[in-house]
C-alpha cells in the first residue's frame, strides 16, 4: 500500500470502487482500553454501578457501532456483517475492549472492528463519567486482519516484534 485509495487522480475524495473485487471471508480484530480510577473499575467489576451492567451495555453498543460503521464513516462501504463480537478484559486500572468482526464480502471489516471498540469504550465512559471524568481512552488499534487481496496482517508486537 503506497497511496491513499480514497482520493482520485485530481485529489478529490471518493468512495473506492470495489465492484471488481472477489468475495472472500474477511476477519478483523481490534482493541483499545479505557483507564480509570481503581474505585470506578471496582464498580464496573462488581456490576453494581448505579446505571446498571456497564460491560453488558458497552458490549451491545460496540456491536451496534460495528453494524452502523458505513453510516458513521463517510467513505466506508456499508456491509452485512456475519459476526460482530465484543469482549472485555479487566486490568488493574483499565478495561480492555477487543472486537472481532467477520464478513463474506468484497471489502474488509477493519473499520467495523475499530468502530466497535471505540463505541464500546465511549459507552463505558458515558456510563461512568459521573464518578470519574478523568478516564482516558487509549491504544485503539487494529490487531489483525485476514482475507481479501492483501491477505493476512498482524500488528508487529503481536508477532513478537517490538
Amino acid at each position: 500500500m503506497n497511496e491513499f485509495t480514497h482520493f482520485d487522480a485530481r485529489g478529490h475524495a471518493h468512495m473506492v470502487d470495489v465492484g471488481e473485487k472477489a468475495v472472500s471471508h474477511r476477519v478483523a480484530v481490534a482493541e483499545g482500553r479505557i483507564r480509570m480510577q481503581p474505585e470506578t473499575l471496582q464498580k464496573v467489576r462488581e456490576g453494581n454501578h448505579s446505571k446498571g451492567d456497564v460491560l453488558g451495555i458497552a458490549r451491545i453498543a460496540g456491536i451496534m457501532g460495528a453494524k452502523r460503521t458505513g453510516d458513521l464513516i463517510p467513505l466506508c462501504h456499508p456491509i452485512g456483517l456475519s459476526r460482530a463480537a465484543v469482549e472485555f478484559e479487566l486490568e488493574d486500572d483499565a478495561v480492555v475492549a477487543r472486537a472481532t468482526c467477520e464478513v463474506h464480502a468484497v471489502t474488509g471489516v477493519e473499520m467495523e472492528a475499530l468502530t466497535a471498540v471505540s463505541t464500546a469504550l465511549l459507552t463505558i465512559y458515558d456510563m461512568c463519567k459521573a464518578v470519574d471524568r478523568g478516564m482516558a481512552l487509549e491504544g485503539v488499534r487494529l490487531l489483525e486482519k485476514h482475507g481479501g487481496r492483501s491477505g493476512s496482517w498482524t500488528a508487529p508486537d503481536r508477532q513478537g516484534d517490538s
